[in-house]
């Protein structure tokens, strides 16, 4: 459905973003992440044909976006992190403008209105100014704007941006029904729900992409031999006097500290066995175990070592 080859932005001699290759492919919910700068909204912006590239190509359901740019724009609803809306207009006169725009025959706008009214939660508010809206239904008036017409691709950006909990749980259950249908790419700074919402991520850094795959494989590729993680009420000297008659542990490092218990990293096969002997070493000399834990990272921790380690790359250049 998406399909972006060599993506490069330059403006003048400053690199927005450079060579970046991805894919989203039908019914996915891809997200895309990186820190402030890393080129995002440049990558968006182009994707909805708001800027220029400067080199690459970017293909939507098949239509070429330089070769074809109109029809390629008609498979695609977008929403900007801060939505474009008329605040002067009521909701529904927005969304029955909108659907014109977009050519819903007249005839059929009302109808056509109706079912993104009920599917945003925007109904209750239908008449009202959206000047008057709360920031949380400014965003849901511009989520439904980006589904009237019924495009194939939804692009959106920050589309949780000042929604509170509910809201932010009823969206990312709307994006999961409207995958049914719909090709989704979602730009967001909030990993946990990237990493709730998403069947795969594209992480860019310095402009650059640093990876694209699924959450569990970007885990697995980030993690450094065996490991595993535990919780205890003991120092990392204490711990390893403890531990330091387990053949299987190569490594223990600290990596966090809760009051008087700390977190550690135990580098070893993470198999029963070795949990077992942990457990009864750490028995043995009275040092209390409060968590064990699967190695495997998190969003956040694959997000931080991969754009930290692109940022000292850019550093070095």
């Amino acid at each position: 459905m998406i399909q972006v080859t060599g993506l490069t932005k330059r403006y003048g001699n400053k690199r927005g973003v450079e060579d970046i290759t991805f894919h989203v492919d039908q019914g996915e919910i891809v997200g895309l992440l990186g820190p402030n700068g890393a080129g995002k909204s440049t990558i968006m912006k182009m994707l909805t044909g708001c800027h220029m590239m400067t080199s690459g190509r970017i293909v939507i359901n098949g239509c070429d976006m330089l070769e074809d740019p109109d029809q390629a724009l008609r498979h695609i609803g977008f929403m900007p992190e801060l939505p474009p809306l008329y605040l002067e207009m009521e909701v529904e006169e927005y969304l029955l403008f909108a659907a014109a725009i977009k050519g819903v025959p007249k005839g059929e706008r009302k109808a056509h209105v109706e079912g993104f009214l009920g599917l945003t939660g925007v109904g209750d508010v239908r008449g009202r100014p959206i000047g008057n809206l709360s920031k949380g239904y400014r965003q849901r008036v511009g989520l439904a704007q980006a589904l009237v017409g019924d495009p194939k691709i939804l692009i959106l950006d920050e589309p949780t941006a000042g929604l509170d909990p509910r809201q932010i749980t009823e969206v990312r259950d709307l994006l999961k029904r409207l995958s049914r249908d719909h090709t989704i790419m979602v730009s967001s700074h909030i990993l946990a729900e990237i990493g709730q919402t998403c069947d795969r991520v594209v992480i860019i850094s310095n402009g650059r992409l640093v990876a694209e795959d699924t959450m569990e494989n970007l885990s697995r590729g980030q993690e450094e031999g065996n490991l595993f993680r535990l919780k205890a009420a003991c120092n990392r000297e204490e711990l390893s006097a403890a531990l330091g008659d387990i053949p299987a542990i190569e490594k223990i490092e600290g990596c966090g500290t809760d009051g008087d218990r700390r977190w550690f990293e135990i580098t070893a096969p993470d198999t029963d066995e070795v949990r077992q002997a942990v457990s009864a070493a750490l028995a043995r000399h009275q040092i209390p175990l409060l968590e064990l834990n699967s190695g495997r990272l998190s969003l956040e921790q694959v997000f931080l070592r991969l754009t930290d380690a692109r940022a000292g790359e850019g550093a070095a250049l």
